[in-house]
């Protein structure tokens, strides 16, 4: 890999740096952006860890070593100008320090230009949530649901799936639209946990959707006969 971007081409600046902009690799979300020197854009490029330069503290820094949240470098690009750079990564938990998913996660503006409206979809979320289960597996605070199911084992993670397949049944089947919108959220959150227990990644689940996209000819059920 460390042949495949000239450190010549990259301008860095009057204080030896370059902004570098991080994106999942999986769900093309933007996850932050910070800035690498010549030496942290080298380290990077050998080990394939995601490595900065501090402005603040003045040092080079791998994202993770402290929190856990590592970021596995899929590839590298320099934007056309010279001036920036690309990680795309493989994100382990939250790659904000507030625990968020991104460090994007604050909304100034939608493509309409008002204010945004978050209650049309889940965009973003499910991710967000994925990677907050991935961070309580692996800090288990205290009086977290998160850890405590974990500590049952999977066995447990699959029976409240079940459990709350049946509840989704049931608020379907009653018409009522609250408590069917509750339920098939209970019901995510425990597919989720039951992913990152087994090491899927929400990516992994939208390959094979988009793998699907525009197809016909599926199986269906089988003919009654």
């Amino acid at each position: 890999m460390a042949g495949t971007l000239n450190l010549d081409a990259v301008k860095f600046g009057p204080d030896g740096l370059v902004p570098v902009v991080v994106q999942d690799a999986r769900t093309g979300a933007v996850l932050m952006q910070a800035y690498a020197d010549r030496a942290a854009l080298e380290h990077a490029l050998t080990t394939r860890q995601g490595t900065y330069f501090s402005r603040s503290r003045g040092e080079q820094w791998i994202k993770g070593l402290t929190s856990g949240h590592l970021q596995h470098i899929e590839s590298v690009s320099l934007d056309c100008d010279g001036d920036s750079v690309l990680y795309r990564v493989r994100q382990t938990g939250p790659a904000c320090h507030t625990g968020e998913y991104s460090c994007f996660h604050r909304p100034l503006l939608d493509e309409t230009g008002d204010t945004p409206d978050t209650s049309g979809g889940l965009d973003g979320t499910l991710e967000r949530v994925y990677a907050t289960i991935q961070e309580r597996l692996i800090t288990l605070p205290e009086q977290s649901y998160v850890a405590r199911l974990h500590a049952g084992g999977l066995d447990r993670v699959l029976k409240k799936i079940s459990e709350e397949a049946g509840e989704v049944l049931l608020a379907a089947k009653n018409g009522d639209k609250a408590e069917l919108a509750t339920e098939v959220a209970d019901l995510l959150f425990h597919t989720l946990f039951a992913l990152a227990e087994v090491g899927v990644t929400p990516g992994d689940v939208a390959s094979v959707l988009q793998g699907r996209e525009g197809r016909s000819g599926l199986k269906g059920p089988k003919e009654i006969g």
